[in-house]
C-alpha cells in the first residue's frame, strides 16, 4: 500500500475539522451556539450560566416528553401494571413503537418507549391511560407546569406535535427538567442507552436512546432530544463531573451536539467549590435550664460546601437556636443548625450539636441533686 501524502493527510484532517467542528470555550466568556434559544443552568445554585433568547416561546418538539413522564410518575405509584393498547394510541404520525389496539405493556415500559425512542403512539397511550382523553391529560401537563413554576409554557398534547398553542422556553425547559431528574425512575430511563420490551406474542422491540450525547459528552446522564420542520432540532442534555450537574437547553439548533458539548464544558469550567463553613467553624455558648453547668458551648459538626459560579456572590446564612436549652444534654445532641441559602432554597446545612453532656439537677421536698 502506497504511503499517503503530506497533502492527503492535511486534507483528511481538514475534511473531519469541517464535518466535526471543535469549539474552544474560555472561562471569561459567554459560549456561541448555533441555536435560536438556549440556556445552561446549574440547579444546585439555581443560576444560569449562559442564555440566549431562552424566555422567548418557541415549540419545543418531542422535549414535551419530559413533561409527559414527569406527569405520569407523578400520578402513577405503580410502573409494573400492565395496561391495555387503547385504539385511539394506534396510528399517531412521527416516532412509532408501532402499538397495536388491544396489546399489552407495562405503564414501565411505554415510559422507556416515550423517552428512548421517542415515540408518539407511547405519548398518547400514556396520556389516554392516565386521564382518558389526549385533551385531558394535556390539561393536567399545564397543572405540572403551574407547580414548578413554569411561567411561559402551554402544553396541548403529550408527544410535542406542531400545534399553536404547544410552547415552552429554553428556560422553563431546564427548570422542569431538573424537577424530573430529582425523580429515580426519570433519572434511570433517560440515561439508558439501549432497553428491550419483550412483548407476549413472543416478539421482541429493541429500543435505542435517541441522545448520542450519552456516548459523545463523558458524565451525560440524559435527557431528551425532539425534531419537528417547523421547530428544528431541539435537546436538552443534563451532565455530571466532580458531584455537580448542568443542565442545557437548545431550540431550533442546527448544530446542537457541537452546542452541547460547548455549552457544558464552559459551565463546569465556571464552577468552582467554596468551603462556606468548616467543622467547629461555628461557636456559641447558650444557657441552660436546670443543669449542671451554666452554659454549654454549641458548635456546628460538620463543614458545609458546594460549588458556585466564579464571582457569584456567597449565599445567606441562617442560625436557627432556641435561646436557651434545656438540661439534660448528651453530648453531640443535636440542638440547632446552621443553614445556607439561595434564593429561598436551602443550599447547605451543618447540625449544631452540644460539645460536651451537661446533667439535670433534680429538686426533692427542698432539696436538690445531680443526675
Amino acid at each position: 500500500m502506497r504511503p499517503k501524502s503530506v497533502f492527503s493527510v492535511l486534507l483528511t484532517c481538514a475534511l473531519l475539522l469541517c464535518a466535526f467542528p471543535v469549539v474552544k470555550v474560555e472561562a471569561d466568556r459567554e459560549v456561541q451556539t448555533s441555536a435560536a434559544s438556549a440556556i445552561l443552568y446549574h440547579p444546585a445554585s439555581e443560576s444560569f450560566l449562559c442564555e440566549k433568547n431562552a424566555d422567548l416561546r418557541r415549540g419545543i418538539a418531542s422535549t414535551t416528553k419530559i413533561v409527559t413522564a414527569l406527569t405520569v410518575l407523578e400520578r402513577d405509584e405503580d410502573l409494573d401494571r400492565t395496561v391495555t393498547i387503547p385504539p385511539e394510541a394506534c396510528g399517531v404520525e412521527g416516532s412509532s413503537l408501532y402499538l397495536k389496539a388491544g396489546e399489552t405493556m407495562t405503564v414501565r415500559e411505554l415510559l422507556y418507549g416515550l423517552l428512548l425512542a421517542s415515540a408518539n403512539d407511547a405519548a398518547s397511550a400514556l396520556a389516554i391511560l392516565d386521564s382518558g382523553t389526549v385533551d385531558r391529560f394535556a390539561e393536567r401537563m399545564n397543572e405540572t407546569a403551574v407547580s414548578y413554576g413554569l411561567s411561559d409554557s402551554h402544553f396541548a398534547n403529550p408527544h410535542g406535535l406542531d400545534a399553536e398553542d404547544h410552547y415552552s422556553t429554553a428556560k422553563d425547559l431546564a427548570k422542569i427538567t431538573a424537577a424530573a431528574l430529582e425523580n429515580e425512575t426519570f433519572r434511570a430511563i433517560v440515561s439508558t442507552k439501549r432497553y428491550a420490551i419483550e412483548g407476549a406474542d413472543g416478539t421482541t422491540r429493541y429500543l435505542r436512546n435517541h441522545n448520542k450525547m450519552l456516548d459523545l459528552f463523558p458524565g451525560c446522564i440524559g435527557v431528551k432530544t425532539g425534531f419537528t420542520k417547523k421547530c428544528g432540532r431541539c435537546l436538552v442534555t443534563a451532565a455530571e463531573r466532580d458531584g455537580e450537574m448542568l443542565i442545557a437547553v437548545t431550540l431550533n439548533a442546527p448544530n446542537d451536539w457541537n452546542d452541547h458539548a460547548a455549552l457544558l464544558e464552559y459551565g463546569f469550567s465556571l464552577l468552582e467549590k467554596r468551603t462556606l463553613l468548616q467543622p467547629g467553624e461555628y461557636s456559641i455558648e447558650l444557657p441552660v435550664l436546670n443543669g449542671t453547668a451554666e452554659t454549654v458551648s454549641v458548635r456546628n459538626s460538620e463543614a458545609i460546601a458546594l460549588a458556585l459560579p466564579k464571582g457569584s456572590p456567597l449565599p445567606e446564612r441562617a442560625v436557627k437556636l432556641p435561646r436557651f436549652l434545656a438540661a439534660p444534654l448528651k453530648e453531640g445532641e443535636i440542638v440547632g443548625s446552621v443553614e445556607y441559602a439561595l434564593n429561598g432554597k436551602t443550599v447547605g446545612y451543618s447540625p449544631l450539636v452540644a460539645s460536651v453532656a451537661v446533667g439535670e439537677i433534680k429538686y426533692k421536698k427542698g432539696f436538690f441533686h445531680d443526675r
